[in-house]
């Protein structure tokens, strides 16, 4: 028998449940399905703050959920419950979610944009695995609208070369409408100006003339496959482009009553609905794409596929690639020195590798550091007097797909600390961190010293080496190499902290 997992998102313009069931054979079959509208986007981006009418909504609405889901003999302990945009940006966010605790008993977990651009790629690959799409090869854009924000994937050749979550939301262009006391033209001059200014810093990660598919989510453009598309599989569909188009010129002029009673929509969803595909299409506008690729997805569907996972297997696998893609990405961005940085980064991966038994850290963490190889000199771009200082500073204000705020900051300060004598343990905003970051941070940072050292020529002199342990020492036998001279004595330099952390004098044969 399988196992029945249950996941709700408390989003911008209403609160959604999905159960599902993970099969034996790895299928998961949808169980139930609820939703139902709250104003907490129209809250937040009107006034910053979550009002007590919306936060008592939301306690009915959860609590109604509770009930659906002790009929399938689950646990309001045990369901993931989402907070995104308008949950993130709500500056009483803590009060919220700590009410939400005491008086529903579900716990709420306030994601980032860039996990949801995560989770939003997990569902759409799992959609359309076995259709003839697929992100995995081509130029893609996946495309996300919801009330608070927009979330977007750009894929070449199918490795992610940009994630986004750009504060563009329905609501939020809702919320720009009314203060301008405008109309639909406003909407539409507000909305093209954005991505306009957007365009270009996408057109730096991929020419936008050579996307291939483009690949919207959401409920709104679900409804505008119903009617102008026409379905590929169960929970797949396509719409021509000059289909999508005359649809949405003719649902452009609708009243909301029209939307309500044409589409059996709430008012609440008629509200944004002429908005939300006017804001597809701008982006549609972009590319040179024919047709228009609808998956009947969405974070939970991700959220529910990533938990029945494990974070193990092909899944996370695939994701630490993807992240060590879009980490290259923004190395060629600043024009960093891209073989110095691969060759980094492989010997950073051998020592981890050979040091597994030692380290008590797993392959998530290798992944972290492999992205700290990748860009500990990217600040090279800013100056290289205190390199170190810049790549921290352009990686904590860069985003990484899959990498989460926490985790970035993570890898600015191994970059940080890569350079100079300073042990990371007696910096005061290392200190303030975890205990299990703060030992990850130490730990990673003295083998990218080690790592760094081996290239301090920027030539890759060492073509191989071998790694042997003896009882108070690790010893680098180097193969093939000529004029070592300035890799010893960044050796010397640099090895101090590897010595302290892990008890070993490291020696350079």
């Amino acid at each position: 028998m399988g196992s029945i997992k249950a996941v709700i998102e408390i989003g911008s313009t209403g609160i959604r449940m999905l159960v599902a069931e993970t099969t034996d054979d790895k299928k998961r079959n949808i169980l139930d399905r609820s939703e139902f509208p709250a104003n907490i986007g129209r809250d937040v981006f009107t006034s910053r703050y979550i009002s007590r009418d919306t936060l008592l909504n939301a306690q009915r609405i959860l609590n109604r959920f509770g009930e659906q889901l002790a009929s399938w003999g689950l646990t309001r302990e045990e369901t993931l419950v989402l907070g995104t945009s308008a949950v993130r940006e709500a500056l009483n966010r803590d009060p919220f979610v700590d009410r939400i605790k005491i008086k529903t008993g579900f716990t709420v977990r306030v994601i980032d944009g860039i996990e949801e651009n995560r989770l939003m790629y997990i569902a759409v690959t799992e959609c359309l695995k076995d259709e003839s799409f697929s992100v995995r090869q081509s130029n893609s854009i996946i495309l996300d609208i919801s009330g608070g924000a927009t979330e977007m994937m750009l894929m070449e050749k199918g490795s992610i070369v940009g994630a986004h979550s750009l504060r563009l939301g329905t609501v939020i262009i809702g919320q720009q409408i009314h203060s301008m006391t405008g109309n639909t033209d406003d909407a539409l001059r507000f909305v093209a100006e954005f991505i306009s200014n957007t365009r270009v810093m996408l057109n730096e990660e991929m020419n936008l003339g050579k996307v291939q598919q483009f690949i919207a989510l959401g409920r709104d453009m679900q409804i505008a496959a119903i009617f102008a598309g026409y379905p590929v599989s169960t929970f797949l569909w396509e719409i021509d482009r000059d289909k999508f188009d005359a649809f949405v010129d003719e649902i452009e002029n609708y009243s909301e009553e029209e939307c309500v009673a044409r589409f059996k929509m709430s008012y609440g969803e008629a509200k944004t609905f002429r908005i939300s595909l006017l804001t597809y299409r701008q982006f549609v506008s972009l590319t040179n794409v024919q047709t228009i690729v609808v998956p009947e997805t969405s974070i939970r569907e991700g959220a529910l596929i990533a938990g029945s996972d494990g974070g193990g297997g092909a899944l996370r696998e695939e994701f630490s690639e993807q992240i060590v893609a879009s980490a290259r990405t923004l190395l060629r961005k600043y024009k960093g020195d891209e073989k110095h940085a691969e060759f980094v980064r492989k010997v950073s991966v051998r020592l981890f590798n050979e040091m597994s038994g030692e380290l008590g850290l797993d392959t998530h963490e290798r992944m972290l550091l492999e992205v700290s190889a990748l860009l500990h000199d990217i600040g090279m771009f800013i100056r290289a007097e205190d390199h170190n200082l810049h790549s921290c500073y352009i990686i904590r204000h860069s985003e990484i797909f899959g990498l989460s705020a926490e985790e970035m900051n993570l890898v600015a300060l191994i970059a940080l600390y890569h350079k100079g004598k300073a042990s990371p343990q007696n910096e005061a905003e290392v200190k303030m961190l975890p205990r299990a970051s703060r030992l990850t941070i130490l730990k990673l940072c003295s083998i990218l010293r080690v790592a760094d050292s081996f290239d301090r020529s920027h030539r890759q002199r060492i073509k191989d080496f071998s790694i042997s342990f003896s009882r108070d020492s690790i010893t680098f036998r180097i193969k093939g190499h000529e004029h070592m001279g300035l890799e010893r004595l960044a050796l010397q330099e640099k090895s101090d902290l590897f010595e302290d952390v892990f008890g070993y004098k490291v020696v350079l044969v």
